[in-house]
C-alpha cells in the first residue's frame, strides 16, 4: 500500500509539473513531449509520468501521437466556449436543485461572506493585480460552495470534471482581463449574478437560478472574447497562446 501511495504522489506532482509547463507557455502548441524528456522536467520515475500525461490527455491539454509520445495540443476558440457553455449548464442545474431543495441561512452564509469579500475588492478603483489575484481565490470559493448546496454527489462530480477542461473554470480568464479597460465592469456585472443567484436560492425560485447561472457562464465566454482580441498582457495568462482564433 506504501508503494501504491508513492506512485500516485508522484503522478499528482508529474502532473501538475507538466500542467504548469503547458499553461506558463514553456510547452508550446504542437510540442512534442516524450516520455524520457518528462521524466527529466519532472524528477519522477516513468511509471508515474507516464499516468500523468495520460491524464494530461484526458484533461485534454495533450493529444497521443501514432508513433509514440504526446503532444501539446492547440484548441480553438469554439472549444473552448463549448467547455464554459458545458460547465455553465451544470451549475446552472447545481443551482436549481439548491433552489427547489431549499437550503437554510446557516449553509448561505459563507456565500454571503465570499460576496463582502468581493464587493470590497471592488470597492477598489482601480482594482490592482493583488486584487484580482484576491478575486480568483475567491470566485472559485463562492462557486465550490453553490456547487455544494446542490446536494447532488453526481453532478458535483460532472461540475469538477467541467471545471477541469482546459479554460473552462470560473475564473479562468480573469487574469487576462485585468488589464484591460473593461475589466471593473465585468467583475461588477459577475458580482451581481453571485447576489442575484443567491436570492434566487433564498426565494426557492429553481428556474430563475439555474437561468442566472447559465447566464454567468456567458459572461465568461465574453471574458475569452475579450482576452483574445487583446493578447499584449500575455504575461498576465501565457496559456492563450494555446488558442487559436479565427485568425491565427
Amino acid at each position: 500500500m506504501a508503494e501504491v501511495d508513492r506512485s500516485l504522489s508522484q503522478t499528482v506532482k508529474a502532473q501538475l509539473a507538466l500542467r504548469d509547463q503547458i499553461l506558463s507557455g514553456s510547452l508550446r502548441p504542437g510540442e512534442r513531449i516524450s516520455e524520457l524528456q518528462a521524466v527529466e522536467t519532472t524528477g519522477a520515475s516513468r511509471t508515474p509520468v507516464r499516468m500523468a500525461l495520460v491524464r494530461l490527455e484526458e484533461e485534454g491539454l495533450l493529444e497521443a501521437i501514432p508513433s509514440g509520445g504526446f503532444m501539446v495540443k492547440a484548441f480553438s476558440e469554439r472549444d473552448i466556449s463549448d467547455s464554459i457553455e458545458l460547465r455553465g449548464t451544470l451549475e446552472g442545474l447545481a443551482a436549481r436543485f439548491a433552489a427547489e431543495r431549499g437550503v437554510s441561512a446557516r449553509e448561505l452564509e459563507p456565500l454571503k461572506e465570499c460576496l463582502a469579500a468581493i464587493d470590497e475588492l471592488l470597492g477598489q478603483v482601480p482594482i490592482s493585480i493583488e486584487a484580482f489575484s484576491s478575486y480568483v481565490t475567491l470566485n472559485a470559493r463562492f462557486h465550490a460552495l453553490l456547487t455544494e448546496l446542490s446536494r447532488s454527489p453526481p453532478l458535483i462530480r460532472q461540475i469538477d470534471r467541467a471545471s477541469a477542461l482546459p479554460f473552462a473554470s470560473p475564473s479562468g480568464f480573469v487574469m487576462a482581463q485585468s488589464a484591460l479597460p473593461e475589466a471593473q465592469q465585468i467583475l461588477i456585472i459577475g458580482q451581481d449574478h453571485h447576489r442575484v443567484v443567491i436570492d434566487a436560492i433564498e426565494n426557492r425560485e429553481g428556474a430563475r437560478a439555474e437561468a442566472i447561472m447559465r447566464e454567468h457562464a456567458r459572461l465568461a465566454v465574453r471574458n475569452l472574447r475579450l482576452a483574445l482580441r487583446n493578447r499584449t498582457h500575455l504575461d498576465l495568462l501565457p496559456a492563450l497562446a494555446l488558442i487559436k482564433t479565427a485568425t491565427d
